[in-house]
């Protein structure tokens, strides 16, 4: 790997955690993610279940982690199950992890090879009342393939049919959604990294450029400086593109005139940065353009001073909807008649400002966390109003990563991205 993962004692940490949280007498499986087959023999690249990296830190296929507190041999309490290599394996793919290198990476002890895994489960299974299945149920997902988890699930209750079920997301997502301070360093490299691929494109961003090579230069930068790549499919949107909440097709030409959408962010050891910034093509705002640009800054900056401990998600919405109300009615987009005719469960806000401030960030873009918790220190969310003006041809979206934190102010770990207007036309004609 390119990047350097996270302490062994960090994932020793989050599968403690973890174990805290199950019922007695109760055995967690989590299996990695498939290789996803395109066509041919054509795969798509393998992309870690993020869970898996929660706990263990292993970003190989074929993986599957055991967690049972009270296993009556010790060993057997956590235990970690690997795809075993040899010697052609290792020629037309490269190594894959050992037993050994995997107990320095993550503290289990215990680690056998994938194939012995149904001998040690039919023997385990012996000793528990319940499972722990690993579903998806993240509020955005949408999941229509089967999964390799999905398969192990349909496994066991086909084969243990008089064992319960207890699903393990409701705990990673509550645990997830706080950070360790191994955790926020991860997301911070990953910012750092977006901030050099912003950098490296102002001067580059000329009328007659293409969105596709802007979104080279990221990624050209985000590599050279041991990036997993794009934590996301990146959106560079030029011109009316920018009122295109998730453009993604970059293949137009900016124009002279036009305003340039950039939502990008680096992945960096699978943690990701999620930033947006929206500068001039020509290398200048024009008036009514920085007008816009500068209410959407007054809107995130004061919705990043609303993320405290002990706040409401529905809460913190609201009053970020009352504060982009304000802002409209300053630019002469709204007026007191939208505001007394408004259904209130369609604020008038909406039709210039569609979607969420915020959400949570970390191994995922759109990262785990139970949106009816109040917030806590060390939770990581985006900031990212936007203002959309079809008829005007440009849209405007500002993004930072924010740190909750005990003191009562918010760390804002994309500080150092220039974000101020004027700084940025400076740095586009230096």
């Amino acid at each position: 790997m390119r990047y350097q993962p996270l302490p062994s004692s960090s994932y020793q940490q989050h599968r403690k955690a973890f174990m805290a949280e199950m019922k007695p007498k109760s055995m967690a499986v989590f299996n990695s993610n498939d290789i996803y087959p395109i066509s041919a023999d054509s795969t798509l690249p393998f992309a870690q279940h993020t869970d898996m990296l929660y706990l263990t830190g292993v970003d190989q296929e074929e993986t599957i982690l055991i967690l049972f507190p009270e296993a009556t041999n010790p060993k057997h309490r956590e235990i970690l199950f690997l795809r075993e290599t040899n010697a052609h394996i290792a020629v037309w793919e490269g190594a894959k992890l050992t037993q050994k290198a995997a107990r320095e990476m993550n503290g289990i002890e215990t680690v056998y090879w994938v194939q012995d895994f149904e001998k040690v489960f039919f023997d385990l299974a012996a000793q528990c009342d319940t499972f722990y299945f690993n579903k998806n149920e993240h509020y955005r997902a949408s999941v229509e393939t089967q999964t390799r988890e999905d398969r192990f699930i349909e496994w066991a209750q086909h084969n243990y049919p008089s064992h319960q079920a207890a699903r393990s997301n409701p705990i990673l997502q509550k645990l997830r959604s706080i950070k360790s301070a191994p955790e926020i360093k991860q997301i911070e490299r990953a910012s750092t990294i977006t901030e050099k691929g912003f950098r490296r494109i102002l001067p580059f961003v000329t009328p007659g450029v293409w969105e596709y090579e802007i979104e080279a230069e990221y990624i050209h930068e985000f590599l050279r400086q041991q990036a997993d790549g794009f934590a996301y499919q990146p959106i560079i949107a030029s011109g009316n593109n920018t009122n295109v909440l998730h453009y993604i097709e970059n293949n137009k030409q900016c124009q002279a005139g036009d305003l340039l959408l950039m939502d990008v962010g680096a992945a960096y050891g699978r943690y990701s940065a999620d930033m947006t910034r929206t500068i001039p093509v020509s290398g200048r705002f024009t008036a009514r353009q920085k007008e816009v640009y500068q209410a959407v800054l007054r809107v995130k900056e004061e919705a990043t001073q609303l993320l405290l401990p002990g706040v409401l998600w529905k809460e913190y919405h609201v009053e970020v909807g009352k504060i982009m109300t304000r802002e409209l009615l300053g630019l002469g987009l709204l007026d007191k008649s939208d505001l007394q005719k408004e259904d209130p469960n369609q604020p008038a806000y909406k039709k210039y400002f569609m979607h969420g401030t915020s959400h949570h960030l970390g191994l995922d873009t759109h990262d785990y966390g139970l949106l009816d918790l109040p917030m806590e220190a060390n939770m990581v969310f985006t900031v990212e109003p936007g203002i959309y003006i079809p008829e005007e041809g440009f849209g405007i979206r500002l993004e930072d990563d924010v740190v909750v934190q005990d003191t009562g102010v918010p760390k804002n770990i994309m500080h150092q991205i220039p974000i101020n207007p004027d700084e940025i036309e400076s740095l586009m004609n230096p």
